[in-house]
């Protein structure tokens, strides 16, 4: 089932609450259970990630995958001792941003199988294994450009709704190509990954994020952060790349970086338009540089 219509779900309400334990309605962007009376949607208090008791958004969202993507998506979770099959299903005549969450505890089914796993340690890594290869850059673990485009439209919303800054931060390696070319991928690699480590260590903040965004390009997303504190978060981690061992090493300048900051307050902002703005700040401030290099 790739979608389903508000009078579907109307007429399949019994067959689902039969086939599963919860069934519920979500807005994927605001993160709000809905409610569904009178053939019309409408918010509530309830947010929807509160079901799984840890207080924060999921990082492999399918719902917000499913809005955007318009089909269903499948997950498992955990929640306690007990493990969920999560469908996400598009409704294609909503009014507003809505998804079909069906939700069978499978803890005893053959689909999991029995045992203590090891009082639930190792399958409770297993689901988060999962999840992390859904949205998560296998060679640095920040996040991927899926997650980039899934989450910053949701912590935009937020930062709105709370009349909170949001600053995105758009960084690229400065003479990455010259590692590659003299020492090969196996080292590039390697510095690829050192620096997702020093950007790692210097947002250690609640609610900020960051993701490889592709090749040597990353992007932090620093929700409640103005834009004097953003940049001196990117000098920090420009300062511990400019002594990362290999920087030495590099032809045609130091590695280092170059960032471009947008920051979000109070006025609305695209995801699209706030990675645009910092990129082009980002390719402005890597120019500067060329140019003083080449004098």
């Amino acid at each position: 089932m790739d979608n389903i219509s508000l009078d579907e779900i109307k007429d399949k309400l019994d067959f689902f609450y039969k086939m599963y334990d919860i069934v519920r309605l979500v807005d994927p962007l605001n993160k709000r259970v809905l409610d569904y009376r009178q053939s019309s949607l409408t918010g509530t208090p309830d947010v929807c990630y509160h079901y799984w008791e840890n207080n924060r958004i999921c990082d492999n969202c399918i719902s917000i995958r499913a809005y955007q993507e318009n089909k269903s998506f499948v997950k498992m979770e955990k929640s306690g001792e007990e493990v969920l099959l999560v469908t996400a299903i598009p409704i294609d005549n909503a009014d507003s941003p809505a998804i079909l969450e069906l939700l069978k505890n499978a803890t005893d089914t053959m689909l999991v199988g029995n045992g203590d796993y090891n009082q639930g340690e190792i399958f409770t890594r297993f689901i988060k294994e999962l999840n992390d290869a859904a949205v998560r850059d296998p060679l640095t673990t920040l996040y991927n450009r899926r997650f980039v485009d899934e989450r910053l439209p949701v912590d935009i919303i937020n930062a709105l709704l709370k009349h909170k800054p949001l600053s995105v931060c758009f960084i690229d390696l400065d003479n990455f190509k010259s590692i590659n070319d003299l020492y090969g991928h196996k080292a590039g690699d390697s510095t690829i990954k050192e620096a997702g480590e020093v950007i790692s260590r210097n947002i250690s903040y609640e609610d900020v994020w960051a993701a490889r965004y592709g090749g040597d390009e990353f992007l932090l997303c620093l929700s409640g952060v103005n834009e004097d504190h953003a940049r001196e978060i990117a000098e920090g981690i420009q300062m511990e790349i400019e002594k990362m061992p290999v920087s030495q090493a590099v032809k045609g300048g130091p590695l280092s970086i170059s960032f471009g900051i947008e920051t979000m307050k109070d006025v609305p902002v695209t995801a699209e338009e706030l990675i645009r703005r910092a990129d082009e700040k980002m390719y402005k401030a890597k120019n500067e540089k060329i140019r003083i290099y080449e004098k």
